[in-house]
């Protein structure tokens, strides 16, 4: 009986992996907000983009190795009673489920880091402008964090006018102003 029951669980867990694996839903819990918002929800509370222990894919997985070293466990005479082979195969499913999670959590640490400035590091960096500051107005400007390139609106501190390829120095950011002082 219960070797039918392993049997079971290896091939539902390894079916609803596959169907997961192909419907590219491997994180489990990510929807999509309004336009362009992201959100993750994790039933284990987990922050950010990240696999939750509670994951379908996780638990697939967990279910499918339970049923597999279930079965492996059953033909080894030492083991096969189910006092011994049901204990060893839980452990064994808790430990391919937990690893698979730590893989898809590096994994995705690495994919989905953020190319995105981090502003509080830009003040006291230098720029150039691109589009020149008006008296009074705004421009933009451009700067290089990280490898990448960025612009973002900016005026002068002093509300003087700026030439477009002179290079400033950010003084301090307002929501999305910059705002600049020559060098």
């Amino acid at each position: 009986m219960e070797f039918t029951v392993f049997i079971i669980c290896m091939g539902a867990g390894l079916l609803f992996v596959l169907i997961s694996l192909a419907a590219g839903h491997i994180g489990g819990g990510h929807g999509h907000i309004g336009s362009g918002g992201h959100a993750s929800t994790g039933a284990d509370g987990s922050d950010g983009d990240s696999v939750s222990a509670f994951s379908p894919t996780v638990i697939s997985a967990f279910i499918m190795a339970f049923g597999g070293f279930g079965i492996i466990f059953h033909e080894i005479p030492a083991t096969k009673p189910i006092w011994l082979s049901v204990p060893l195969a839980i452990v064994c499913g808790l430990l391919c489920g937990y690893g698979l999670m730590a893989l898809l959590r590096k994994l995705f640490r690495h994919s989905q880091s953020s190319s995105e400035s981090k502003i509080g590091t830009l003040v006291g960096m230098s720029a150039t402008v691109i589009s020149p500051i008006a008296q009074n107005g705004m421009g933009e400007i451009a700067y290089v964090q990280g490898g990448s390139r960025y612009t973002a609106p900016a005026r002068t501190e002093s509300g003087s006018a700026l030439a477009a390829g002179q290079t400033v120095k950010i003084n301090r950011i307002i929501g999305t102003q910059f705002y600049v002082v020559p060098i």
